[in-house]
């Protein structure tokens, strides 16, 4: 029964979700007509709010952090030592299951820990399975390197929490009730008992339901054979190498440049500890790329094989970033479509729901501002003071509004871009798995926030 649904479920998405792009393009018309419809502002209007300096360009910065995440960590992933590490890791997956059940432990782990390592090393490890492990549904093994990505933000990098714990933060979305001084401590949000509760449930439960979701014999789709195929480099002979080939494979310069990073690297880890920034993470991948790769020029050679894997995320993070500014961007009152929304959700809510009801509100909000930070921005100055009103807990507000802006990920291609481009497939071919995923932490995340 289990396999039907979720053979149903692969079949519905291999012939109904277009291209990763077309998908970002409906968003945007629902989001402008949407925006128009309930917020009764004008087609113009919308348009601006879309290709404005808060709307289409507005993620730039965030768009070059994911090329950097998937470029250097895909660099790093090709020197001969971060190969041979993750080869010995594939080769104990002697069977499909078990390649299965390591790929989705390995993942979740590595994403609670940090968000930004575990959508990489989750699919690197996922593509070296591929070629140990035959028999093997590809599609499911990437899905599930891509499903560990659900427990980011209860981990120890999720933005709102780490952002609550800061002063100010909280004054800054409801000034009417926290004042500067006012923080909530990690004890109350990432370490509770009802995130670890979540978190648990979820890290141990996901690969037992990866397994489940396995294919039998007639409907396993192995890899291509061609997606598994390494570009070979030219290679100049120590001989016939001229000064700039020499001065390109210098020792000096490769070591210079090494003590440089790790200096850092060091002192940064002394002032924040594993309190790691999406750039702190990408400045640790440049230099162990370096450091493993033994020289310069063979680190050059490594970033420029990876850059064209990132057209994927230059071509539609603009259009996201557009469909963010439609979503945020208020009418004269200031009434935005997020507004409308969690307003929505806020009006049926009691003190035991609206935990529940801002999950679910965050989750549809989601779809449409994949953004950590964005989704605080937008939801934290309604939510906030109405749980507050209704006597909720703060930590437990913030934490309903973290976990649904991770929860509907699992079927908005956004994020799924980098683990996708590493390992030549669409959206199409892994979403049919990752509503299972969905459903699956959306049942244990509601628990949660009803039993605490």
């Amino acid at each position: 029964m289990f396999k039907k649904f979720t053979n149903s479920c692969v079949f519905i998405m291999n012939k109904y979700l277009p291209d990763a792009f077309i998908f970002a393009i409906v968003l945007t018309i629902i989001t402008f007509v949407g925006g128009v419809a309930l917020t009764g502002q004008t087609p113009f209007q919308m348009l601006l709010h879309w290709a404005g300096p808060k709307g289409f360009f507005g993620l730039l910065p965030f768009t070059m952090q994911m090329i950097l995440v998937l470029v250097l960590g895909s660099a790093m992933a090709q020197a001969k030592v971060f190969k041979n590490l993750l080869k010995k890791i594939a080769k104990t997956a002697k069977t499909p299951v078990r390649g299965i059940m390591i790929t989705a432990f390995i993942s979740v782990v590595a994403c609670w820990i940090n968000w930004g390592f575990g959508l990489v090393i989750g699919a690197l490890l996922a593509k070296e399975i591929a070629r140990e492990v035959k028999g093997i549904d590809y599609r499911l093994l990437i899905a599930t390197a891509y499903s560990g990505f659900i427990v980011w933000h209860g981990g120890i990098s999720g933005s709102v929490p780490l952002q609550v714990a800061n002063q100010g933060a909280l004054a800054a979305v409801a000034p009417e009730i926290f004042d500067k001084s006012f923080t909530i401590a990690t004890s109350s949000t990432i370490f509770s008992p009802m995130n670890l509760f979540i978190s648990g449930i979820i890290i141990f439960g996901l690969p037992f339901v990866c397994r489940a979701m396995m294919p039998d014999k007639e409907h396993t789709v192995e890899v291509d054979p061609a997606k598994l195929i390494e570009k070979e480099r030219a290679q100049v002979e120590p001989a016939n190498f001229t000064p700039a080939d020499k001065m390109e494979r210098s020792k000096i310069l490769w070591i210079i440049t090494l003590a440089l990073g790790f200096s850092y690297i060091i002192y940064n880890f002394t002032k924040v500890g594993l309190n790691l920034s999406l750039d702190f993470v990408n400045f640790i991948f440049m230099f162990v790329g370096i450091l493993l790769h033994g020289n310069l020029r063979n680190y050059i050679d490594a970033i420029t094989d990876a850059a064209s894997s990132a057209a994927g995320i230059i071509l539609q993070f603009p259009f996201y970033a557009g469909i963010m500014g439609m979503m945020t961007g208020g009418n004269v009152d200031g009434v935005s479509l997020a507004g409308v929304i969690s307003n929505a959700f806020v009006s049926i809510s009691t003190i035991k729901t609206f935990p529940l009801f801002t999950f679910w509100s965050a989750g549809i909000v989601n779809f449409f501002v994949p953004s950590g930070g964005g989704q605080w921005a937008v939801q934290a100055p309604i939510m906030m003071p109405a749980g507050n009103i209704l006597g909720v807990a703060p930590a437990k507000t913030a934490m309903a509004i973290a976990w649904g802006d991770a929860w509907t990920n699992m079927i908005q291609p956004f994020w799924a871009l980098p683990a996708l481009s590493i390992a030549g497939l669409s959206a199409r071919d892994i979403m049919g798995y990752c509503v299972i995923t969905l459903l699956f932490s959306g049942l244990v995340i509601s628990a949660g926030f009803l039993i605490f």
